[in-house]
């Protein structure tokens, strides 16, 4: 079968690991075109990724009838119209999380990823495809913790990157932290569980950049969810990790418990210094997630080569996002949020 054309819309610093990713590390795929409608970004596209094909409009790049998929890392808010105009247009789909920011939108893009059944719909739940996590997960399905009572997560970006944050936060379509970041902490609970979120309570504190509060923003936020089995999950989401990149997730069983990523370490590296034995830490997601994204990008070419759909589609999505706003609702009501359990379409 011939290389699957790709094209790439938004190449900002995701978009650039993705396009590079397709370009140099998945077999089976060129990366034919892009769009941007930041020229610089065009010509690192052509000059660095040997891109054949430019746009500055998305609704132009997917007319391109050389192109067989595409790979979306625009904002957001762009996410669920991109993914149903590329679908209609015949074109396999990879989509950055999440897939929407509303929850009728969401719904609509979900009928017509339903009515194209031959073409491959994906979504970037990238740590599903790390090393660390599917051990831990094949641990939990061969029933090695037992029956799971707690899920704890921590996800917390590296604070060299919050005065940029708050600069653009009044003027970002993220959705909130808990749609921008917990939402891979959400997945991974329904992916280890198999279980719905019934009921969340949040919470928020902004300290570094009180001014957050007037855009709605949280620096960092907490909340506590029952699964519809009475499983509790505990999320932990900031901005400010002084560190570096941290992310760690703790399962806990009637037979046991197992930790990752505890300590982000970025290597086996000691250093013995004034400061002391320090270990070195990732600095950002594309670091500690590096094989992470080249996995899931294999996966969606090789799905589309064998005619099948991943394991991580549209109704992962759809329920992420639901479970999201209802924490962020739960936030600016200062209540306990119900949801109705096996939302669907």
């Amino acid at each position: 079968m011939a290389n699957i054309k790709v094209g790439i819309v938004g190449l900002g610093r995701l978009g650039k690991v993705h396009a590079a990713n397709i370009a140099k590390h998945t077999p089976g795929a060129e990366l034919f075109a892009a769009c941007s409608f930041v020229d610089e970004e065009l010509e690192f596209a052509k000059n660095e990724l040997g891109v054949k094909e430019t746009f500055k409009t998305y609704e132009e790049m997917v007319e391109n009838s050389n192109i067989d998929a595409v790979v979306i890392v625009s904002p957001s808010g762009f996410h669920p119209e991109q993914i149903r105009l590329a679908m209609e247009k015949g074109k396999h789909v990879f989509s950055e999380k999440p897939i929407g920011l509303e929850i009728g939108d969401i719904k609509k893009t979900i009928e017509v990823i339903a009515a194209h059944p031959e073409k491959v719909f994906m979504l970037g739940f990238m740590r599903r495809y790390d090393e660390s996590y599917q051990y831990a997960k094949k641990m939990v399905d061969e029933g090695k913790l037992g029956e799971l009572t707690v899920v704890r997560c921590y996800g917390i970006d590296p604070s060299s990157g919050l005065e940029s944050f708050v600069k653009f936060a009044g003027a970002s379509n993220s959705g909130g932290l808990f749609a921008d970041m917990s939402i891979h902490d959400i997945d991974l609970v329904r992916w280890f569980t198999k279980k719905e979120v019934s009921r969340v309570w949040a919470m928020g504190k902004n300290a570094a950049y009180p001014e957050l509060d007037k855009v709605n923003e949280l620096e960092t936020g907490a909340a506590m969810m029952q699964l519809e089995d009475k499983t509790m999950a505990i999320l932990v989401a900031g901005r400010n990790a002084a560190h570096g990149y941290h992310v760690e997730t703790e399962l806990i069983g009637t037979k046991g418990m197992l930790r990752v990523a505890a300590v982000p370490e970025k290597n086996l590296v000691t250093v013995f210094d004034e400061q002391g034995v320090v270990r070195p830490t990732s600095q950002n997601f594309p670091e500690r997630f590096s094989q992470a994204f080249k996995n899931e990008m294999n996966e969606f070419v090789a799905c589309i080569k064998e005619g099948r759909q991943p394991e991580v589609g549209a109704i992962d999505g759809l329920q992420s996002t639901t479970v999201a706003m209802a924490c962020q609702q739960s936030v600016d009501t200062n209540q306990i949020v119900e949801l109705h359990v096996n939302v669907k379409a």
